[in-house]
């Protein structure tokens, strides 16, 4: 829920990505101006040895995070081929600049996309039907309690800077496996969101395999599918999943759980390794 801003918005500490606006509220039948927060939206180039790759709409926060988050999840470079990265902002949006190895930018010139990315939107300009599935590691199987699943959306929820004073935003974590939440990203696409998380877990070195997910919104094909890329054994999302999401996940071998919210949660996979029994056919 939207947090209400302070008589003094001094008083409290902003993240970045946020504008504050003046605004007119009407509450109760009474109309007032106040001030109030809104997540800002950018566009974002991604430009690999000097060629454009892709364009998304993204919060303008943990960028160097998005960018390698991005080429891990896309299959694009790996974290030894992405040498560097340059965040350059300019009047129409902002340019990520990343330096790649030859062996990556002749790839990505046989495989050249432009994508026009809007919020929410994953594919967004996949030129073929054959680049929608990516060949995804057999994840190996690891044992989780419902209550680590329900604590990592209550630490997801208590670590969403944006989203408490701006709302519009979208989150992910890397939880442990007892469900503490040790990364966070936020972003105006959930897509976006899960990139950050997965460019922060690379530069933190942190081991996907020893904890899991957690995402704020539904459990899309590509939100599974970046997960898996990740080797991260389980995804808990707020919400629902696709039938395409949970044909990929059982797959692949990763733990889908949907509508986690207190302890009640539904496993569209491998419940046994939530300790639950199996489904009937």
């Amino acid at each position: 829920m939207k947090m209400p801003l302070p008589m003094n918005p001094a008083e409290i500490s902003v993240p970045e990505g946020l504008r504050r606006l003046r605004v007119v509220t009407h509450r109760g039948g009474v109309a007032r101006a106040a001030d109030d927060w809104v997540a800002e939206e950018v566009p974002v180039a991604l430009v690999f040895n000097g060629i454009s790759h892709a364009v998304m709409m993204a919060t303008p926060a943990d960028l160097e995070d998005f960018a390698r988050g991005f080429c891990a999840t896309e299959g694009l470079a790996d974290a030894q081929e992405l040498r560097s990265v340059e965040v350059l902002p300019g009047c129409d949006g902002i340019e990520l600049h990343l330096e790649v190895s030859a062996a990556c930018e002749w790839r990505l010139r046989e495989r050249r996309r432009t994508l026009a990315g809007r919020t929410g939107c994953g594919l967004c300009g996949t030129d073929s039907l054959g680049q929608v599935r990516q060949a995804l590691p057999a994840l190996a199987p690891r044992p989780f309690t419902p209550q680590a699943l329900a604590r990592a959306q209550h630490e997801l929820r208590e670590a969403q800077g944006l989203q408490r004073l701006a709302g519009a935003t979208h989150a992910a974590a890397w939880c442990d496996a007892d469900g503490h939440a040790r990364l966070v990203r936020e972003d105006v696409g959930r897509h976006n969101a899960l990139d950050k998380l997965v460019g922060a877990m690379q530069r933190a070195g942190l081991a996907a395999g020893e904890g899991f997910v957690a995402i704020t919104s539904r459990a899309s094909f590509e939100m599974v599918q970046k997960t898996a890329r990740l080797g991260a054994p389980a995804l808990a999302a707020v919400s629902a999943p696709t039938a395409m999401a949970v044909e990929l996940a059982q797959s692949c071998g990763l733990l889908l759980a949907g509508f986690v919210r207190g302890e009640d949660l539904v496993a569209y996979t491998f419940p046994e390794r939530l300790g639950l029994p199996p489904a009937e056919a």
